[in-house]
């Protein structure tokens, strides 16, 4: 055969496996506000970046009349790109494609694009759009998700894994996406849940939506499962290649530096922290004030809202935030407060990101609640964390700290390498109000004046207990600092601990208070 035909032949092959699952489920899936497996690919790369692998693998399965299906590409497709000439593996289910279902040679193929992501050390990229597993291969399918699980848990920690959840994301399926790094949802787009709205109905009599269930919405601002939340796949798209811009390809490596900016000059760093510290302010003002132009990239935003943590820029390198929200609850730790907080400092430290914390909380919310949800062993989770971590670690003590949340928060006992503190931070086992109650009860009870003698014992307390002089005498703060010299303490701490190298003792691994 001569090879213009054979060429026209591997184009002909080609085309028809394009047309994915057929003219009219392309138009279907496009009026529910989707793009096709393979546009969406094009649109999140860099264009003309991407190479496919594996187009031409076709499904084994031969009961149920299997054998008389031709399901092209076996519904889902893999390869390797750039995003902004960063190397990125990738692969997306095609929901036209018997609806995205994984069967064993759909599993094989992701399962391959893992196994090259991890081995050329570059980050993955998963975009779900899926049925769940294809019924009619049976345990084969079922193997098919082990074998994905599995390779998410090697590659944790070694490259960045990334889910995008662009449709039904359902039963086992889910478990993937909870074991990468990253997870985006779309709004009316994203679905993830274990069990549908019918087997609810069905065995619990409970009538729920689809959305109510498991959508956008209720992954980014209940359950926490989702880390960025978009209202159209364009703007998902948007935000993974800025997430990507500011982290390293794998763990071996540091996060790209950029040309130093400035930050703008809408942030008044002097005047963000209000002189009664009973009024609360925006955390990320803070945040805004020190890093290059004032930019801040956010994660979980809608999730645990008293804890703020992100990703931004100090002189061009990228640092981790961890802030308490004085707008939320006080800024306090809780239950999904200190999830948020550990899991994210675990990241950093993972991908040699330096860590930033911003210290304003009155320390644990109190309550029943919180203590029958396990406070105790989440918010270990924080102390294990940051004790853990071994990337530079600076800590800014803006205004309260008290008691374990003083200890909690990035303190020198959990080897913070830098801890500074502004000259209103008030450092103390608690507040000086209840303390002075607590502490001068009987004098304050006989006093002519109660509440005179109050007051002045509260000030008594500030003046020898709750002020960052204190702790400085000690050496727990290496430096008072006025707030305007914040952003160049934490470059010059950068500077100083960009080698940092610390000796930890042998182990297989420690055991976190999961």
């Amino acid at each position: 055969m001569p090879i213009d035909q054979k060429i026209r032949e591997l184009q002909e092959r080609r085309n028809k496996i394009l047309q994915g699952g057929g003219d009219k489920a392309i138009q279907k899936q496009k009026a529910m506000g989707k793009g096709t497996a393979r546009d969406r690919i094009m649109i999140l790369l860099d264009e003309g970046s991407f190479s496919e692998y594996d187009m031409f693998v076709e499904h084994e399965a031969r009961d149920f009349d299997m054998d008389k299906k031709s399901l092209p590409s076996d519904g889902v497709i893999i390869g390797t790109g750039t995003i902004e000439g960063a190397p990125i593996a990738i692969f997306a289910q095609d929901f036209t494609v018997a609806g995205g279902s994984l069967g064993l040679m759909h599993s094989r193929k992701i399962t391959k694009i893992m196994d090259h992501a991890l081995k050329m050390r570059i980050p993955l990229i998963g975009i779900n759009d899926s049925g769940g597993a294809r019924i009619q291969e049976g345990v084969n399918s079922l193997a098919g998700y082990g074998e994905i699980f599995f390779r998410n848990t090697l590659s944790s920690g070694v490259i960045p894994q990334i889910s995008v959840i662009l449709g039904p994301c359902a039963g086992g399926a889910v478990y993937s996406p909870a074991l990468t790094d990253f997870v985006f949802v779309v709004q009316n787009i994203s679905k993830m849940f274990i069990t549908g709205p019918e087997v609810i109905k069905t065995v619990l009599g409970e009538e729920i939506s689809m959305e109510d269930l498991g959508g956008a919405r209720v992954h980014s601002e209940v359950t926490g499962n989702a880390h960025f939340y978009a209202e159209s796949e364009d703007e998902c798209f948007a935000k993974i290649k800025e997430l990507v811009s500011y982290i390293p390809w794998n763990n071996d490596r540091k996060a790209k530096c950029i040309k130093p900016a400035e930050p703008k000059n809408d942030y008044d760093i002097n005047n963000i922290v209000p002189s009664d510290p009973t009024l609360p302010y925006d955390v990320k003002d803070v945040i805004r004030s020190v890093t290059d132009k004032s930019e801040f990239f956010e994660i979980q935003r809608h999730w645990a809202k008293n804890m703020v943590i992100g990703f931004g820029r100090i002189n061009g390198a990228t640092v981790g935030f961890v802030a308490n929200q004085p707008l939320e609850l006080a800024g306090v730790l809780d239950v999904d407060s200190s999830d948020k907080s550990a899991r994210f400092i675990r990241y950093c430290d993972a991908f040699n990101i330096p860590i930033i914390t911003f210290v304003d909380l009155p320390g644990y919310l109190p309550g029943v609640d919180q203590e029958h949800a396990g406070v105790i062993r989440h918010g270990a989770k924080v102390l294990y964390a940051y004790s853990e971590a071994s990337v530079p670690k600076i800590t800014v003590i803006i205004r309260k700290a008290y008691g374990g949340g003083y200890i909690a928060m990035g303190s020198r006992h959990l080897r913070a390498d830098f801890v500074f503190a502004w000259p209103g931070a008030e450092i103390a086992v608690m507040g000086p109000e209840g303390a002075a109650n607590i502490i001068f009860r009987k004098e304050i009870m006989a006093s002519d004046d109660p509440e005179a003698t109050r007051k002045a014992k509260v000030e008594e307390y500030k003046t020898k207990v709750a002020n960052p002089y204190v702790a400085a005498a000690k050496g727990y703060v290496d430096a008072v600092i006025e707030p305007c010299e914040t952003r160049r303490l934490l470059i010059h701490a950068i500077e100083v601990s960009g080698n940092k190298s610390v000796a930890l003792p042998a182990k297989k691994h420690g055991i976190p208070p999961f």
